[in-house]
């Protein structure tokens, strides 16, 4: 399975393409692509917004992905703030809709609880695990990449759970 993870951001957009290959014996996560997509501040926003939809249209084109996962809105104090985010996300998601992917959605605290193990985790410790997880030599740059990795190993991790928990059943 093939995950591709979106970190929506107002100045820089995460992206982040995590595989398991569950063909191996053990089977292992790998990362395959990580990144970010700067907003110029320059730009108004509806350019920004159209170079972030044809950023990530490329990227899912060249990646494949099976499923694209993505970071649930959170709420925020300056109402302004949330509203860009959530024209970004919008932008993420129509990207997603548009390559036929099917989204998956997670909130902040699930995320941190399954990559790091605490849903308050700070963004180090996410970044650390992330490293630790995927076997990196170095941190993922930039902040929002590891960030776009967490949330793809959070699908995956998922993924495995919930195919497990269906296999018991039976």
């Amino acid at each position: 399975m093939r995950v591709f993870g979106i970190d929506c951001g107002t100045e820089c957009t995460g992206y982040g393409v995590v595989e398991w290959e569950s063909a191996h014996r053990d089977p292992v996560l790998k990362a395959l692509a990580a990144g970010g997509i700067r907003l110029p501040k320059k730009l108004s926003l509806a350019q920004r917004l159209a170079l972030l939809y044809a950023e990530l249209s490329t990227l899912l084109a060249a990646h494949q992905p099976d499923v694209v996962a993505v970071e649930e809105v959170f709420y925020s104090v300056n109402a302004k703030s949330a509203l860009k985010l959530g024209q970004v996300r919008g932008v993420a998601l129509l990207a997603a809709a548009n390559a036929n992917l099917f989204v998956a959605e997670y909130a902040p605290l699930t995320i941190k609880s399954t990559v790091v193990g605490y849903g308050l985790a700070q963004k180090e410790q996410v970044q650390f695990m992330v490293t630790r997880l995927l076997h990196l030599d170095k941190t993922p740059e930039p902040a929002d990449a590891a960030d776009a990795l967490a949330i793809a190993i959070c699908h995956i991790h998922t993924t495995q759970t919930l195919t497990l928990q269906s296999g018991a059943v039976r």
